[in-house]
C-alpha cells in the first residue's frame, strides 16, 4: 500500500540531509568542526531565512515530476512512455533552470510544472557532469553510455522513482531499480554511475512497501537483484565490497567520521550510497544522528546527506524528521505537493478526464510540445 507518510519522508528528508550538507559541501572536516564546534554542522545555515537546497533536491523533484507527468499523459489520453518514460525531458528542463533566465517563453516546449516555479531558476553548484551530458541532448543508456562518469549525479536524484513505483501492482522491486538505472546513465554512463541508482530505487521500493520494513535486510536484497539486473557488470564486485564494508562498520563500536573515512568522501555513487547506508544502518531510528553523521567528513555532504535523507525518510516516515529541519527549508511546499501528489497518483473520471482541475494544471496543460534535441 502507498504510503503518505513514507512518500513525505522520502523527500523531505533527502531536502534536509542536502540542505544540511550544502552549506559545508566543498569544506575538510576540519575546516567544519573550526567553524560550527566538535559536534560539526547540526543545525541549518540559513540564507535569507530559508536553509538553501542544492542541486540534489532540485533534480529530485523533477525526477517525480516526471513520474506523475508520464502517468497521466498515459492515463488521460492513452498514449505515451508512461511513468518511466520522461526522465530526459524533465531533466532538460531542469538544465533550462540552470542556463536560462525565468520565465521561458510559454510557447517553448517543456513537461515540468516546477518550470512555473521562479525559485528553481537558480544555479545551486550543478554536477558538471549532469550539465555537459544534458548540454548535448542528454541520450545515455545504460546499454549506450554517453560518458565514462561514476559521479554521485544520478544517485542523488533517484529516491522518488522506488516510494512511487512501491504503490503501483505493475511494477516490481527489480523493475523499478532498471528504471533507478536508466535515470541516471541518462547523465552518467560508468557502471558505478547507475548500479548504486538501482540499488537504492531497490531497497526503497523494498521498505517503503514492507509494514515492517527491515533496512537490513532491503539493503541485502537489493545487492542480490542489482547482481541479477546487471550479471555481465565488470564493476559489480567493487560495488559489493564497499556495501559489505559499509554493513560491517555500521555493526561495530566505530567512529562515524573514522568509519566514513573508510568508505570515501562520496562524490562518486558507490561512495556516496555506501555513506548513506552506513548512516543509516548505525542509527534506523534516529534521523537526525544519522543526518548530523552523513554530512560532517571530508567531502560530497550534500549528496551523502541526501541520499541518508531519502532512505530514512522513506523508512520512517515524515513523523520522525525533527521539526526544526522542517520549519525553514526551502520550497518545502513545492515538495509536499509532490509528495502529495504522488500518493494520489492520476486521478481519472469515469471517462478518462481528469477529476481535479489543479492536477490538469500541473500534468496536462504543462506540456507544450516534445523535445527534438
Amino acid at each position: 500500500m502507498r504510503d503518505l507518510n513514507k512518500i513525505k519522508g522520502c523527500l523531505l528528508g533527502g531536502a534536509v540531509g542536502d540542505a544540511l550538507g550544502y552549506a559545508v559541501e566543498f569544506m575538510r572536516l576540519k575546516d567544519i568542526v573550526e567553524t560550527y564546534g566538535e559536534q560539526g554542522i547540526t543545525r541549518y545555515e540559513l540564507t535569507g531565512g530559508a536553509a538553501r537546497i542544492s542541486d540534489d533536491t532540485q533534480m529530485s523533484l523533477f525526477t517525480a515530476n516526471a513520474l506523475l507527468f508520464g502517468e497521466t499523459k498515459r492515463r488521460t489520453q492513452g498514449e505515451g512512455a508512461g511513468p518511466l518514460g520522461y526522465f530526459r525531458e524533465a531533466y532538460l528542463d531542469w538544465y533550462a533552470t540552470q542556463t536560462r533566465r525565468y520565465p521561458l517563453p510559454e510557447s517553448e516546449a517543456r513537461i515540468c510544472w516546477l518550470m512555473n516555479c521562479k525559485e528553481l531558476f537558480s544555479r545551486r553548484a550543478p554536477g558538471n557532469t549532469c550539465m555537459t551530458a544534458l548540454a548535448e541532448g542528454g541520450h545515455g543508456t545504460v546499454e549506450r553510455p554517453v560518458n565514462h562518469s561514476k559521479g554521485c549525479g544520478g544517485v542523488m536524484r533517484v529516491a522518488p522513482i522506488g516510494v512511487y513505483l512501491a504503490g503501483k501492482p505493475l511494477y516490481s522491486a527489480a523493475d523499478a531499480a532498471r528504471a533507478g538505472a536508466e535515470a541516471s546513465a541518462i547523465t552518467h554512463g560508468h557502471e558505478l554511475g547507475y548500479i548504486p541508482s538501482a540499488a537504492l530505487v531497490h531497497m526503497i521500493y523494498t521498505f517503503t512497501e514492507a509494514e515492517t520494513p527491515d533496512l537490513l535486510s532491503a539493503v541485502r536484497s537489493s545487492l542480490e537483484a542489482v547482481r541479477g539486473l546487471f550479471p555481465q557488470a565488470r564493476h559489480m564486485d567493487e560495488f559489493d565490497h564497499i556495501m559489505d564494508k559499509a554493513i560491517a562498520l555500521s555493526e561495530r563500536d566505530t567512529d562515524d567520521r573514522a568509519a566514513i573515512r573508510q568508505l570515501g568522501e562520496g562524490w562518486v555513487a558507490e561512495e556516496t550510497l555506501a555513506i548513506a547506508v552506513y548512516c543509516a544502518l548505525k542509527y534506523p531510528n534516529d534521523f537526525e544522528k544519522a543526518i548530523v553523521a552523513s554530512v560532517n567528513h571530508d567531502g560530497d555532504s550534500d549528496s551523502t546527506g541526501a541520499v541518508t535523507g531519502n532512505i530514512l525518510g522513506a523508512m520512517l516516515g515524515v513523523q520522525a524528521i525533527p521539526a526544526y529541519y522542517l520549519k525553514d527549508l526551502e520550497l518545502r511546499g513545492v515538495m509536499e505537493t509532490l509528495a502529495q501528489d504522488l500518493y494520489h497518483d492520476c486521478g481519472t473520471n469515469e471517462s478518462g478526464g481528469v477529476c481535479d482541475p489543479e492536477w490538469n494544471r500541473r500534468y496536462v496543460a504543462a506540456e507544450n510540445g516534445s523535445y527534438n534535441q
